[in-house]
């Protein structure tokens, strides 16, 4: 159910986006990997992981953070650097009719330099 001011979306837009995109509902289980996504988490099961728990893809202390967002709704946001590669996590919760429904994580690849900029 759309809210007001809301605009339907009239593209599959995370299909092919360039960064890995998971949804999961309130229990922790995955209802949705993108392309990247499932290659990034391909040694776990990639997209055979949908229908399945995150937690049991997160060891300690991951898993209790994650059990944490998932109790309050809450986001998380860090970096990580492998294999030369930088990336921005960011973990956030999606609401359907104001009612939490799970998290979002986007996992997008940064340049080791990251202009920032304070707008005014």
């Amino acid at each position: 159910m759309m809210m007001a001011g809301e605009a339907a979306c009239p593209v599959d837009w995370a299909g092919e986006f360039p960064g890995a995109v998971t949804v999961c509902d309130r229990e922790g289980i995955v209802l949705y990997m993108n392309g990247r996504a499932g290659r990034t988490f391909e040694r776990w099961g990639g997209l055979a992981l949908v229908g399945k728990s995150l937690l049991d893809c997160h060891p300690e202390p991951a898993r209790t953070k994650l059990l944490g967002l998932l109790e309050s709704g809450g986001s998380n946001a860090y970096t990580i650097e492998k294999g030369g590669v930088r990336k921005l996590v960011y973990q956030a919760p999606w609401y359907r009719g104001g009612e939490f429904m799970g998290l979002v994580e986007l996992s997008l690849e940064i340049p080791a330099e990251l202009p920032h900029h304070v707008r005014r």
